[in-house]
């Protein structure tokens, strides 16, 4: 990287720590550092909704699936802008309503104090491997362009790095802080896709309808372990032929991801669970100023999400093109054995000095945006759901506007260097799992949906339930999900059924919510229960 590009990203960097210091001194109480006093516009909530949607796994993750497969991922979006749709009416005015600073206020007004801690533990645990994903695959970006690799000692510096910065700005401003924030950085995100994208077609030398006719008569990654390579003369092993521009694939095949079965249903489920129990996608919403607003911005940021997505699926099919266009260079690239970094070594290597730094701001933004939202999120439940209550029930309250306000920014380093640290973690379960690094990012969110799904609908829609049977459905959940992991799933069936089974990750969700709703559903409520069940 030379000088400029540096200077580029310094003055960014510098930038998002005073934003979040300008904001700090408009926290008056922990209302205001969570859920912004309710009182953020649509237009801005969506904005940056959109911003913790696009993380890292879109900016790197999206090029390298465009590159290995097709854009059947699109289809998964509008199985996204399905729940939100749904979320936006059946569930969103029921937690705006409870006017709780965390959704797992809902639960503990439902099911009791011990049922709210359980939850918000499940939530913190969900996020370590949700925002530790997202976290090292930025740092897959980070490490090429400042050690020109991605050997995993350098992937460590780079999480650190990252992991640092946000957390310092993060802990200033608050939540009021991070969406001014995360709607700038969703905007450089953008502009930069758009840029890269441009760059890359100029530098193939090809003609339109050439580009369309080498991608439609494509190849693709063979699913499953194996050797894939691109030898010297053109030939690909471990790829097979097809078109790498189809959008549909009709198949109903629980071991593909993305065809119209596992995108408009299975995904649908998943972002459903996402929107309703996740407090770090929840949290945006709160800070609404009513009920309507909260669920436009929740259906217009994902609607958002889709050309975005596009435009980064495209960025890979592009490079597909660049280096199987030269047989010499697509040999040597690596990319068709592994294509986890094909864009940010384009990015380091093609692009010239001065934009690439701007480039690299954009994969900051993408980075960053998801990674705060989640501190802040994780300091707020922690905060409310355990901290200051267990406090309260030893005889030490803290009851000081000022006093919660700081114990919130400590709890906001504290989550912030955890996340760091398990971000490490991670980088050592992406390779084992064999998934890419979308499939990864976002299969290992159902660790926690699940569970807490199964809860939520029982908490929402029936009168059953008891804090039993409410731990009992958090970690069968999260049980089922573990069991369905290929590494466990497919040597398992093969030792008790003779057979492997692979089940794709969009049915992690499904299958561990329906266990655990059940078994939530066998709790008997106390007789003397709150229910808020209307």
């Amino acid at each position: 990287m030379s000088a400029i590009d540096w200077i580029i990203v310094a003055f960014f960097l510098c930038g998002l720590t005073a934003i979040g210091f300008f904001f700090s001194r408009r926290n008056r109480n922990i209302e205001d550092y969570f859920v912004a006093g309710r009182s953020m516009p649509t237009w801005l909530v969506a904005l940056a909704a959109t911003g913790t949607s696009i993380s890292a796994g879109t900016f790197v993750g999206s090029p390298e699936l465009g590159f290995n497969t097709n854009i059947t991922f699109i289809m998964s979006c509008v199985g996204a802008v399905i729940g939100g749709l749904f979320v936006a009416l059946i569930v969103l005015p029921k937690l705006y309503d409870a006017r709780t600073i965390t959704i797992y206020g809902y639960i503990g007004d439902r099911f009791g104090e011990t049922s709210k801690r359980a939850s918000s533990v499940m939530f913190l645990l969900g996020q370590l491997f949700t925002s530790g994903s997202r976290l090292f695959i930025a740092a897959i970006a980070v490490s090429v362009m400042a050690f020109g690799t991605i050997d995993f000692r350098f992937i460590m510096y780079s999480i650190i790095i990252l992991g640092g910065i946000s957390t310092i700005y993060t802990m200033a401003g608050g939540i009021k802080g991070l969406l001014y924030i995360d709607a700038l950085q969703i905007l450089l995100v953008v502009g930069t896709g758009i840029a890269a994208l441009v760059i890359v077609y100029s530098q193939l030398g090809l003609g339109f309808h050439e580009v369309i006719d080498r991608l439609h008569m494509g190849m693709v990654k063979m699913p499953g372990q194996g050797a894939y390579a691109m030898a010297a003369d053109g030939s690909m092993t471990g790829w097979e032929p097809g078109n790498k521009l189809q959008l549909m694939d009709p198949r109903f095949d629980i071991t593909k991801p993305y065809n119209l079965a596992g995108a408009l249903i299975a995904y649908a489920i998943f972002k459903f669970a996402q929107f309703s129990t996740d407090h770090e996608f929840v949290q945006r919403q709160l800070t609404c100023r009513s009920i309507k607003s909260a669920g436009v911005s929740l259906v217009y940021s994902q609607l958002m999400a889709i050309p975005i997505v596009f435009v980064f699926l495209s960025i890979g099919l592009l490079l597909y093109v660049k280096y199987t266009a030269d047989p010499t260079l697509g040999a040597a690239s690596g990319f068709f054995t592994d294509a986890r970094d094909v864009f940010p070594q384009f990015i380091k290597n093609c692009i010239p000095a001065g934009v690439r730094g701007l480039m690299i701001v954009g994969l900051l933004a993408a980075a960053l945006s998801s990674f705060n939202s989640a501190i802040n999120a994780m300091a707020s439940s922690f905060v409310s759901d355990l901290y200051l209550p267990i406090r309260k029930s030893r005889g030490k309250a803290i009851s000081t506007d000022a006093a919660q306000l700081g114990s919130s920014k400590k709890m906001a380093a504290l989550m912030g260097a955890v996340l760091t640290g398990f971000a490490i973690v991670t980088a050592v379960m992406q390779q084992a799992s064999g998934l890419n690094l979308v499939d990864f990012a976002t299969g290992v969110m159902c660790f926690s949906y699940a569970g807490m799904l199964g809860v939520f609908i029982t908490a929402l829609y029936t009168k059953r339930g008891n804090t039993w049977s409410v731990i009992t459905a958090l970690v069968a959940g999260l049980v089922v999900v573990l069991l369905l992991q290929p590494y466990i799933l497919t040597p398992l069936s093969t030792a008790l059924f003779g057979k492997a089974i692979f089940i794709a990750w969009p049915w992690w969700c499904p299958i561990g919510a329906l266990v655990s709703t059940a078994i939530c559903l066998m709790g008997k409520a106390p007789e003397k229960s709150k229910v808020l069940v209307k």
